[in-house]
């Protein structure tokens, strides 16, 4: 059974009460509080409040009364002064921002299509409780389920503010700066420090289902990520279950104790150690590109081949991977083990779709040298141009001759929503007609792959990785790999 080390199943330590937002653990980057003052000091001055505002706002009575009487001049004079002087003595009985410190913190790791939980944790090492405000800067092209924060921060205490963050594509981004405000004694400014919190994230294909498969797992629960429990059962010596007896079961299996015990005949089923070979062969080329939901065609590819690696080597299967586009990228020979998985995951976070035709020649003709034993391929790849799909239909009908392959493809909902949508204007009856043409071809097309003998795996993106499994673990209890 392959599972994760312990850097990858990071213990939450103790951290201080959350204000908002959702638990995690992490690993972080800390900063304190006066460094931001380097390279944007007009940025940071102090902001007005409502309450300064309002104040400002009553001296324009006794103004407007002065052009009646000129007393009210002084008097509003007056108030100018001590208002001045309020903020002023305001601004100095603050907190300093010494006293204040801000960390983010995060997994090392963040993962794709996942809700990554952050912590932003704030220490006030003054003596007295002060109002924050934090406003967060993540990449752009995540989706975070919040930017700006408020809360109280007693005395000599740790305040998190959480929230999650949801990258929608792989590879290196960067948190920008943090901006850091707090009220004044007596609610008159805003002081204000912009921390450079910059750090770059790594984001990885979705290692969080992984984990997640892997507590089901050990709890029987792979129901709930829409897994069926699939055994290889015949002739082995491992225990699998007890069941009521069939027909046709061999009277050799009868268990007679159980059978004595329950008052009706009991079969034992044993489970038959088999290690057969997987290769994931990723197509890499601008098919893989076009989005469908908020994931690419790539990305969506990415996180069925890791699971579906990691649920092969759990099982004791040899996994290799294959990814190419105009030419052959990478490859990892069929291995076992923990190490071996972790070389996986660190091709498929590397890889990348590219704008170019893939050549499918070269990656069959570079698999069958390389792969002398029978082994399931399971190509991810796309079936939206007639013509490549009929290029690796043929392929595919060459490689069936002597291994097992898996088409894994990625349908579009939207175009099957064209077809089923009643037209109302002359242009959605175009779209209509396009869409169904497009569903006849790509239907043609698996029936061909199907009647060459090749296996095909044809959903949508967000039901991919369970149909992908789910067939994986019936080619496995079938034993047909």
């Amino acid at each position: 059974m392959v599972s994760l080390s312990n850097h990858e199943r990071t213990a939450a330590p103790a951290r201080p009460e959350p204000v908002e937002g959702r638990a995690g653990s992490f690993d972080g980057l800390r900063m304190g509080g006066d460094a931001g003052t380097r390279g944007g000091r007009f940025r940071d001055l102090p902001a007005p409040t409502l309450r300064l505002y309002l104040l400002a706002l009553g001296l324009a009575l006794p103004l407007g009364l002065g052009e009646l009487a000129p007393a009210f001049l002084g008097l509003a004079a007056a108030g100018a002064v001590a208002l001045l002087a309020a903020v002023l003595a305001d601004h100095a009985a603050a907190v300093r921002p010494g006293d204040l410190e801000v960390e983010r913190q995060h997994h090392p790791r963040l993962y794709l299509a996942a809700d990554n939980p952050v912590e932003l944790v704030v220490a006030n090492r003054a003596r007295r409780a002060v109002v924050v405000r934090l406003r967060e800067t993540p990449p752009s092209a995540f989706r975070s389920s919040a930017l700006f924060f408020e809360g109280t921060v007693g005395p000599a205490a740790r305040v998190a503010f959480r929230y999650t963050t949801r990258p929608t594509a792989r590879g290196l981004y960067r948190f920008s700066t943090l901006t850091l405000r707090w009220r004044t004694p007596l609610g008159l400014l805003w002081r204000q420090h912009t921390l450079p919190l910059d750090e770059e994230v790594a984001v990885y294909p979705n290692l969080l289902e992984v984990q997640k498969y892997d507590l089901l797992a050990r709890k029987g629960l792979l129901r709930e990520m829409g897994l069926r429990s699939a055994r290889l059962l015949g002739r082995g010596t491992e225990f699998e279950s007890l069941r009521d007896y069939q027909p046709d079961d061999d009277v050799r299996r009868v268990n007679w104790k159980a059978t004595a015990r329950r008052h009706r005949p009991i079969t034992t089923l044993y489970e038959t150690e088999r290690s057969q070979r997987l290769i994931v062969l990723l197509d890499l080329g601008r098919m893989m590109l076009t989005r469908v939901g908020e994931l690419t065609r790539l990305d969506a590819a990415v996180n069925t081949a890791l699971l579906l690696c990691y649920v092969a080597l759990a099982r004791g299967d040899r996994v290799g991977l294959l990814s190419f586009a105009d030419g052959v990228h990478a490859y990892t020979p069929p291995r076992r083990g923990r190490a071996h998985f972790y070389r996986i995951v660190e091709q498929l976070y590397a890889v990348s779709a590219q704008p170019v035709e893939s050549d499918y020649v070269g990656a069959f003709t570079r698999l069958r040298s390389d792969l002398r034993a029978r082994a399931l391929v399971a190509l991810f790849t796309d079936l939206s141009d007639p013509d490549v799909a009929r290029t690796i239909a043929r392929h595919l009908a060459l490689l069936a001759r002597h291994h097992l392959p898996l088409c894994v493809a990625i349908s579009d909902p939207a175009v099957q929503a064209r077809a089923d949508a009643i037209p109302q204007v002359g242009r959605e009856l175009y779209e209509k007609v396009v869409a169904a043409r497009l569903l006849d071809e790509r239907t043609a097309v698996l029936d061909e792959l199907r009647r060459a003998g090749v296996l095909t795996v044809d959903t949508p993106a967000n039901q991919l990785t369970p149909a992908t499994i789910n067939r994986y673990l019936e080619l496995k209890a079938r034993a047909l790999l």
